[in-house]
């Protein structure tokens, strides 16, 4: 594949795509009683970038409201994640490796919301 090389890398949202695909590729073949976690847990990792994303491309307060989408759809990952890991339906190591780069994606994107703090 050809990519185009990035001009404006945004730290925050690169960490948020790699760690939400890690996490979806986690729940792909999670079992049927398991699914709807799976599927909330789809739609929640793939809000954190598309929010970090559009609200780099905007500004004052409509910035802030996706940032703060991003940070809230970053924690609720975090407790869909571990609810399939305490099910035993995902995989241990990669599960943790997401879990950290979501944690680094709230951090950061906590400082976005708080600079002065």
């Amino acid at each position: 594949m050809n990519y185009l090389p990035r001009t404006n890398s945004f730290i925050a949202n690169e960490k948020a795509i790699k760690a939400a695909g890690i996490a979806i590729s986690l729940v792909i073949r999670v079992p049927a009683p398991l699914k709807s976690i799976a599927d909330q847990l789809i739609r929640s990792a793939s809000s954190v970038p598309a929010n970090l994303s559009e609200g780099h491309g905007r500004s004052g307060r409509d910035r802030y409201y996706h940032w703060r989408i991003a940070y809230a759809s970053a924690r609720e990952v975090e407790t869909h994640l571990r609810l399939l890991l305490q099910a035993g339906a995902i995989n241990e190591t990669q599960a943790y490796k997401a879990l950290d780069l979501f944690d680094e994606v709230r951090a950061i994107t906590w400082r976005l919301l708080h600079p002065q703090a």
